[in-house]
């Protein structure tokens, strides 16, 4: 779960890359991107970055898991796997062969909000990898016998990836929990059910629907320049034609009034775990003047071994191997907060609780100082430095707040927000987020375990 492997958010290929939203998002003047887009309306941005000859080639579409029709979970995921099947001009495995040919690497994921395809090639190459991008954007060849090929592998990465793994498989039953009517409660890889139900039919109408240039972002990263790209955009994307696209219309959450409590006991744990998530607001849903502080009071509370809740509970009373917090504010809808620790193994799940809310109560009670608010406004401007030194955290990080509503000026205008963050405002979005009546307690034990954890 969240808590277990920090920031990991259930994506289904890019876990910990999709971690720099949060902890390294653009600084100003670091990435310098270059904007434009096609006649056709796709969008493209260009991060030059011009240390070694290669370049990062990502496409984004502006549409993910919480997009799918009711009863058609992992539809959005399913299609990434058949992008990979071939189209007339590259049948069967010719895409994939073909990067790696030209030495490439790629690599594509699903999440509640989008879904990105992306090779990393020398920039010599660049030009094929936007020739097969955007033969696949349009000319998609879905069979019956794919379908049902790339059923069996989708239904086994589930079993491996949550079904035989209680930390996912609490994570997801905790998300169910916490999300009452929107469809971020639903797993991104769907709900075993109606993946077995999903058709040829399901993924061409999803492929049809969506997958349009104009719901499209192109992100180059590396050794090119907007001028020089652009030719290449309008002669491999610019041709495609616009659709019609759906608007993106989402069930929304109603108020929530009662604590939830998922207790998932295996034979599988060896060491019990504790969360708490609790509904929060993101950049561009719910009570969003409070992202940017909740952002501080995540590392405040969570950043390394120098937090709040690390010294309390690891170092100090020395009842949890691991404790921390963990927020991401780039969804589209609301987001969440978790507070998360595992007990060391003299003591148990019960205890770990009662002093994680003590601390909560402490933090609440008395609020955050004005020193360690600026530490952590200096960590998290420190850490977004680091990401212009590879060519996938700028597309990631762009392409992302792209997809979800934000701006690149947004993403550029991030170091300067930290900044005017106070101790008033953290104090604010702490007293309106950490609320019992909006959050989810997942507890993970082993099987010889009392009630709740106790020992």
């Amino acid at each position: 779960m969240f808590g277990l492997r920090v920031l990991r958010q259930c994506q289904l290929a890019v876990w910990a890359v999709l971690a720099l939203v949060v902890t390294a998002p653009a600084v100003a003047g670091v990435f310098n991107p270059e904007v434009f887009t096609l006649a056709n309306g796709m969008q493209v941005v260009v991060i030059p970055n011009h240390r070694i000859p290669a370049v990062t080639h990502m496409v984004w579409y502006k549409i993910g898991a919480a997009d799918e029709a009711a009863g058609k979970s992992g539809i959005a995921h399913f299609l990434e796997h058949l992008m990979f099947k071939g189209t007339e001009n590259a049948p069967g495995g010719t895409f994939s062969e073909l990067v790696a040919r030209n030495g490439g690497r790629e690599n594509a994921f699903t999440t509640q909000d989008a879904t990105g395809y992306y090779q990393s090639v020398a920039v010599d190459r660049l030009e094929v990898m936007m020739r097969l991008e955007a033969d696949r954007m349009i000319n998609l060849a879905i069979t019956e016998e794919e379908v049902e090929t790339e059923r069996g592998v989708v239904l086994e990465e589930r079993r491996a990836r949550i079904d035989n793994d209680p930390e996912e498989l609490l994570e997801e039953q905790v998300r169910a929990a916490l999300y009452l009517n929107h469809p971020y409660g639903r797993p991104i890889i769907g709900w075993e059910h109606e993946i077995e139900n999903l058709s040829a039919a399901d993924a061409r109408d999803f492929y049809r629907r969506y997958y349009a240039p104009n719901n499209a972002i192109l992100v180059v990263a590396g050794d090119i320049t907007a001028a020089q790209l652009r030719p290449l955009a309008e002669k491999y994307y610019g041709v495609i034609p616009a659709r019609e696209i759906p608007p993106r219309i989402r069930p929304q959450e109603p108020v929530q009034h009662a604590h939830r409590r998922v207790v998932l006991t295996s034979a599988q744990v060896r060491q019990p775990a504790w969360s708490r998530r609790f509904l929060a607001p993101s950049y561009n849903a719910g009570v969003s003047e409070h992202a940017y502080a909740l952002e501080v009071l995540a590392e405040l509370l969570g950043g390394g071994t120098t937090s709040r809740l690390y010294r309390a509970l690891v170092v100090e009373g020395r009842l949890a191997a691991v404790a921390g917090a963990g927020y991401s504010p780039d969804k589209l809808d609301l987001s969440s907060f978790v507070l998360y620790g595992r007990p060391r193994p003299d003591t148990d799940v019960a205890a770990l609780e009662t002093a994680m809310e003590a601390e909560i109560a402490r933090l609440l009670d008395h609020g955050v100082g004005t020193e360690e608010v600026e530490r952590a406004k200096k960590r998290l401007q420190a850490g977004a430095v680091y990401a212009r030194d590879g060519l996938q955290a700028g597309a990631r990080v762009l392409g992302m707040a792209l997809a979800t509503g934000s701006t690149v000026a947004d993403v550029e205008a991030w170091p300067e927000r930290i900044a005017a963050v106070t101790v008033d405002q953290v104090n604010a979005a702490a007293r309106a987020v950490l609320r019992a009546d909006h959050a989810v307690t997942g507890v993970l034990l082993p099987e010889e375990s009392g009630p709740e954890g106790r020992r």
